[in-house]
């Protein structure tokens, strides 16, 4: 049977649907001759006898891969017209136009073929519901998922090839750029750029906090670098120096090529079903052990790959754990100086801490373990005043520390020495200009006349921070703060140590604090197991008060 016998009076009576698809935006740009042949299959539905008027063009796939699943409106619709009897026949350049899914391609055929709706391409018309046409459409929908699927496997294959020898040229966080050789990776010409992130990861392992490291680039009044195009092809992407957020921060600290590491594959598609009951792709991310491709000290790094481990245990030490996970978390406000390392005797969890007193600042420390049943009403089997203990885990500290003291404080005047500098010359290196070496805009060489615009601004500004910045030791300070060291708890109890200093300090030394009560004893006391870095243990035993009757 020729083309022409298949169409009949009934056929000819209803619409003649041109199916029009790209698979994505890049081609429906770059392949233009392919998109016009498939809306010149107008003029081959007046060949076959469709007058204009019944010819209608379905183009809302356009830029829609062929392979999803219920994100093709135009397809869905054209299979709903099917099943209303409304269409005559669906006229597509080849069978992968229509669908590179075998379910969606099946359905399709089994409502023309129930519907009396023809099928057509460049190579003829098809009647699905007779068994040659069925079966010739039936291999177009085979080869069409199997084109797919070689092409994808052919492109994946060469992608992770080049992956794994750290040659495949993706986009790179800003302050790394691509070089000119396979795979090299070298820092951002700018020193601004870099000059900012150094001074995150310097900040970082100071404070040890996301959040502490954020708040620091905000308080010295710091922008950050937004990088707007990506680096590939030796062009570096232009800058924009904005605010700096929490997300850029905590991306920067936990990104391993900052360490000199090439990674891919640190995340997977999963296809799921929505609460629409549509299929749709979510991006997860994965463990350090499951990324296909890591190569440490592939390139120079703003830190080293045993320095980025170390911070990503602390960045993940930081939240807030469960009762029974190990892990200090950040160190946060109040008075309680065991908060987040006092554990319980008992369980074994983290004691949770309350503030009681008329002004909530005693600190007591409880289990949250289940209440137990005592005297018909319910009472926690950990439940502690906090005083005398922080104060034997103080004195225990300031002991363990009384040998050193001398050196820690000759450290101290050093840090506050060349400390000072840090904010302003990372301001310095913000506005693209360092007076000390004469470096003006280096790296801009395109940006001299506007750089050479803002050099009286940044003079200015570093002239204000000098002004504000304070005055350098002198002699007598230095030996003051040497004398320091034969009292240490002076310096321990003095007015400008915060709770949070204190609280920090402590952790420098100190691992986990087990704290087990014994109240009903005739001399209630508490019993405490310090466990210190590296793996020393000191027990103490502290007074408690009688239970009041």
């Amino acid at each position: 049977m020729n083309d022409s016998g298949k169409i009949t009076s009934s056929h000819l009576s209803r619409a003649a649907v041109i199916y029009v698809r790209q698979s994505t935006l890049a081609r429906l740009e770059r392949n233009t001759e392919s998109t016009a042949r498939q809306y010149d299959l107008v003029n081959r539905a007046r060949q076959l006898g469709w007058p204009g008027e019944a010819i209608r063009v379905v183009d809302g796939d356009l830029g829609i891969s062929g392979s999803v699943t219920g994100q093709r409106a135009g397809f869905e619709g054209m299979v709903a017209e099917v099943a209303l009897g409304q269409v005559g026949i669906i006229l597509a350049l080849e069978a992968s136009r229509l669908a590179r899914d075998n379910a969606a391609w099946y359905r399709l055929l089994d409502l023309a073929g129930v519907c009396d709706t023809l099928v057509a391409d460049a190579d003829g018309v098809y009647h699905p519901a007779l068994f040659t046409d069925r079966l010739v459409l039936g291999l177009m929908g085979i080869m069409a998922e199997s084109e797919l699927h070689v092409l994808r496997a052919r492109l994946e294959g060469g992608i992770k090839n080049k992956a794994a020898r750290g040659e495949l040229r993706r986009g790179l966080p800003v302050g790394l750029a691509w070089g000119e050789g396979d795979g090299e990776i070298c820092f951002h010409p700018d020193e601004a750029v870099t000059g900012v992130l150094a001074a995150v990861f310097g900040q970082f392992a100071v404070c040890g906090s996301v959040r502490a490291t954020w708040l620091w680039l905000r308080g010295q009044g710091l922008r950050w670098p937004l990088q707007q195009a990506v680096y590939l092809h030796g062009k570096p992407g232009e800058i924009t120096w904005v605010e700096p957020t929490y997300h850029a921060v905590h991306t920067t600290l936990t990104h391993p090529a900052y360490a000199g590491a090439y990674v891919y594959g640190r995340t997977r598609d999963e296809r799921c079903l929505g609460p629409d009951g549509a299929l749709r792709t979510r991006r997860r991310k994965l463990p350090r052990d499951q990324w296909e491709v890591l190569i440490p000290d592939h390139h120079p790094g703003f830190i080293d790959w045993d320095t980025y481990l170390a911070n990503q245990a602390r960045i993940g030490a930081n939240i807030r754990p469960q009762a029974s996970q190990p892990g200090t978390g950040a160190v946060r406000e109040g008075g309680a100086l065991l908060q987040g390392l006092a554990t319980c005797g008992t369980c074994g969890r983290k004691l949770a801490v309350f503030y009681r007193g008329p002004a909530k600042t005693v600190p007591n420390y409880y289990c949250q373990g289940s209440a137990e049943l005592v005297g018909g009403r319910g009472s926690r089997h950990m439940n502690v005043g906090g005083q005398g203990i922080d104060a034997a885990v103080a004195a225990a500290f300031l002991a363990a520390l009384q040998p050193a003291a001398l050196q820690a404080c000759l450290h101290a005047a050093e840090q506050l020495e060349h400390g000072r500098d840090a904010a302003t010359r990372a301001e310095r290196r913000y506005r693209a200009v360092d007076p000390e070496n004469r470096l003006v805009a280096r790296g801009l060489e395109t940006g001299w006349n506007t750089a050479l615009q803002r050099l009286a601004d940044a003079e200015a500004e570093l002239a204000r921070r000098q002004a504000a910045r304070p005055k350098s030791l002198t002699p007598a300070e230095r030996a003051a703060i040497l004398a320091l060291g034969d009292d240490l708890g002076q310096v321990w109890d003095a007015p400008t140590t915060t709770d949070k200093d204190r609280k920090q300090l402590l952790r420098t030394l100190i691992d986990e604090v087990n704290i087990t009560a014994r109240r009903d004893d005739p001399d209630p006391h508490a019993r405490l197991v310090l466990r210190w870095k590296g793996a020393a243990i000191t027990e103490l035993t502290v007074p408690l008060r009688r239970p009041q009757c």
